[in-house]
């Protein structure tokens, strides 16, 4: 199995780029993004970007805090495109689960996107809520947890192990650092990863070789000292 990558970006032009290269199964967004990306109003914003995105995979996050607000923006976002999912955090502000809004969404078929997932016990209460027939993502947080101090490999491990029964319950990994990210997630059978476009364009250097790199790393020091003038 293959991991596939997702883009996390919310730039429509990046998305229009992206969206014709192979590389790319798919998109992430959420609030933050779409703010870094100057969108003014959230719904005209996400629509622009379908219309450059039709068939690949992409998530748009709802950004209330209460259950009931949650569902109605989810069901807003879900009628956008068939190639949407509703992004829901697994827990609001105030560390409410958000159990009984998966299970609503899920058992209606609508594709879900589980946010913001930091330990196995969360996935545990997730995978319990989603209805097993309705494709669903859930998005462990690989790189917050690792700039934490924290290994993120044993969660992945768990998680993984838990739904690779189901092929319609797929791990993402998110928060990605580097590309060697890519190497790890796809050691573990993970199906999914999401990274920014700098890193993204970093892994078609995969399998330079080390005389290459050092190579590239002294010409790119030289080039700075001439730009520079350095003298001694």
């Amino acid at each position: 199995m293959k991991t596939k990558i997702f883009c996390d970006i919310a730039d429509f032009k990046t998305i229009k780029f992206f969206n014709n290269k192979s590389i790319v199964s798919g998109f992430t967004t959420n609030p933050s993004l779409m703010r870094l990306a100057g969108a003014k109003n959230y719904k005209d914003y996400s629509q622009k970007i379908l219309r450059y995105c039709k068939k690949k995979p992409i998530s748009f996050e709802v950004f209330a805090d209460n259950s009931k607000e949650m569902l109605k923006q989810a069901y807003k976002i879900n009628s956008w495109g068939k190639n949407v999912y509703v992004k829901i955090p697994v827990v609001n502000s105030k560390g409410v689960f958000m159990g009984s809004v998966i299970k609503e969404l899920s058992d209606k078929g609508i594709k879900l996107n589980i946010t913001a997932v930091y330990t196995f016990e969360q996935t545990k209460k997730i995978y319990r809520k989603l209805n097993k027939k309705t494709k669903s993502i859930i998005s462990i947080f690989a790189g917050r947890m690792a700039d934490k101090g924290k290994d993120p490999v044993p969660i992945f491990k768990k998680s993984i192990s838990l739904t690779k029964k189901n092929k319609n319950i797929e791990i993402l990994w998110a928060s990605t650092r580097e590309a060697y990210n890519y190497i790890q997630a796809s050691q573990l059978k993970c199906q999914i990863i999401t990274m920014p476009p700098k890193i993204i364009s970093q892994i078609s250097s995969f399998g330079k070789s080390a005389q290459k790199l050092t190579i590239d790393t002294v010409k790119g020091f030289l080039s700075d000292s001439k730009k520079s003038k350095f003298k001694i």
